[in-house]
């Protein structure tokens, strides 16, 4: 039987963990510059990504991380620094990359991951599904992870409404912006991770 207290918990777990209302400057200063048609696509491709990891380590996770004796601190400390590099491209206006390159780099790394499918999600995911009981416990889990990246599909879809306001001038803004925010984001994550490992040795 459907659960809703369990598809609430892990929603809003999901929500704090990958904010899409402050995801919308980081999106919109990563994919600033390209055609509408290409932004829409970016933001659906993005979503794909980030299910796609989130549902692999659902189903595999543990499995996975221990074959690759990979810890989740060195997997948030990995994310972090993969997440300060963008950070200063955005903040410096780096754009020395091949624009196709560029394009697909974008949709999957930040964006799918490790900016939405980041390792709190991943290790959300993977407690909530080992803690489902029965059909409808999984259900439920799976519900609420579809449920919450049609959320991001539709934060990110819509916030380009933002940039035929805000115009080129507003778009740097939102870049620099963009830029800060990332960068505090991979720092905390770097924190959390060198924590966990120090509190574990």
């Amino acid at each position: 039987m459907f659960d809703v207290a369990v598809f609430g918990s892990l929603f809003l777990t999901l929500f704090v963990i990958m904010d899409p209302p402050g995801i919308t400057p980081i999106f919109l200063g990563l994919t600033a510059g390209r055609p509408a048609k290409m932004q829409r696509r970016m933001a659906f491709q993005a979503v794909c990504v980030a299910f796609g990891v989130i549902a692999l380590f659902g189903v595999v996770g543990h499995q996975i991380l221990d074959y690759l004796h990979v810890s989740v601190p060195a997997l948030m400390i990995a994310g972090g620094l993969l997440l300060l590099l963008v950070a200063l491209d955005l903040l410096t206006g780096k754009t020395d990359e091949p624009k196709q390159t560029k394009d697909v780099n974008v949709a999957l790394v930040p964006l799918g991951m490790p900016l939405l499918a980041g390792p709190g999600a991943i290790v959300a995911v993977i407690l909530a599904v080992q803690d489902a009981d029965g059909v409808g416990g999984q259900l439920s889990v799976w519900s609420a992870i579809v449920a919450m990246h049609v959320v991001l599909w539709l934060v990110m879809r819509y916030s380009l409404v933002i940039i035929r306001v805000i115009k080129d001038g507003g778009v740097v803004l939102v870049t620099r912006l963009a830029g800060m925010m990332l960068s505090a984001i991979a720092v905390q994550q770097i924190i959390n991770g060198v924590r966990q490992v120090v509190q574990g040795a």
